[in-house]
């Protein structure tokens, strides 16, 4: 069993920074390839970024690579999304989530938090 919980949301001015974390609970010792995704409202979850199971490997969706970072620290089981320079089309409810075929952005949808919430005002 994997859960799954996102902080680190909140709301923060154009071109403003914020920093997402996602806690992996797992009954086993087993290390996942991860993602972020996005929901905004009315539209679907969208990748957002993901990081293969060691941290060697990433990859992002073109309307936010080069300004948000994917991480994971394997030791305190934390996945962080590094976002800069934040645009309103940034607002969302974001969500991590495993990616089973990385480098394939698909998410097992067995598993997902309670999300957080990041809006960008202007």
């Amino acid at each position: 069993q994997v859960q799954l919980v996102e902080s680190g949301g909140g709301v923060v001015e154009t071109g403003g920074s914020l920093r997402l974390s996602c806690s992996i609970f797992d009954r086993t010792v087993g290390i996942y390839a991860m993602g972020w995704f996005r929901q905004a409202p009315g539209k679907e979850r969208d990748f957002v970024a993901g990081i293969s199971w060691d941290g060697n490997a990433s990859r992002y969706a073109d309307n936010v690579r080069g300004r948000f970072t994917i991480s994971r620290d394997n030791a305190e089981k934390t996945v962080d999304l590094q976002m800069r320079d934040l645009k309103p089309e940034d607002t969302a409810v974001y969500y991590c989530g495993v990616l089973n075929r990385y480098p394939s952005p698909e998410p097992n949808p067995n598993y997902w938090g309670q999300g957080t919430q990041v809006t960008v005002s202007s």
